[in-house]
């Protein structure tokens, strides 16, 4: 299974954007195309449409070798075999997400991913003094994916990175055409939502972000 310390690109499966009857076809473009992680987000769905969503992806990430996280539902990772979640700022603190993500036992698989959504390097650092493993950073530009959350810029990116001792995956906004400018602004990491699930050709377009993502950071 791919570290998160090696992790460069993100990729979000979203309900909101991707068709319940495309999920496994846009699942192996996005691993073909080279994602390093890839969590599932069903806003609004419950937990036993998630779960079965789950299960027919869940499949494709393990033969990848690419963690499968969970929006907002860590209670589902241990009946799924996920490799963790994600929560949200206002969702679940990073040590009782874990609990209900379930700790690994010694010397069997490793303990779940927990991922914490941040809006500040204040909310950043609090994050990774929780025990966090990673951090969403943003929303760096205005998405409808996060309606109603305005938009931090790339002012405290560099800051961020430098100070916080977890990986850092910035998101908000981000796709291809600005990627150079994220990057510019210190980013290492990012998450691409809607700009991969939009694409003519998905594979395609992680491919070439993942490229510009390797030159970046010297690989």
């Amino acid at each position: 299974m791919k570290l998160l310390s090696d992790a460069l690109l993100y990729g979000i499966l979203d309900l909101g954007y991707a068709h319940p009857d495309r999920l496994e076809f846009i699942t192996q473009k996005m691993l073909e195309g080279g994602v390093d992680v890839l969590q599932l987000r069903a806003k609004g769905c419950d937990e036993e449409t998630i779960e079965g969503y789950a299960r027919r992806v869940v499949g494709l990430t393990e033969a990848a070798g690419v963690p499968l996280l969970l929006n907002d539902h860590p209670e589902l990772v241990p009946s799924i075999g996920a490799q963790g979640a994600h929560v949200g700022q206002d969702d679940f603190d990073v040590s009782d997400a874990r609990w209900r993500a379930g700790r690994a036992l010694a010397g069997e698989v490793p303990p779940p991913i927990i991922g914490k959504s941040t809006h500040s390097l204040v909310q950043a650092l609090s994050a990774a003094e929780q025990g966090a493993d990673y951090i969403g950073f943003g929303p760096l530009f205005a998405t409808p994916t996060k309606p109603g959350r305005p938009a931090i810029g790339m002012d405290e990116i560099r800051e961020v990175n430098r100070v916080v001792g977890v990986p850092v995956f910035c998101i908000g906004g981000i796709k291809r055409e600005n990627l150079e400018q994220v990057l510019a602004a210190g980013a290492r990491r990012v998450v691409i939502v809607s700009g991969i699930l939009q694409a003519q050709d998905i594979a395609a377009y992680c491919r070439d972000v993942k490229a510009v993502l390797l030159a970046r950071s010297g690989v």
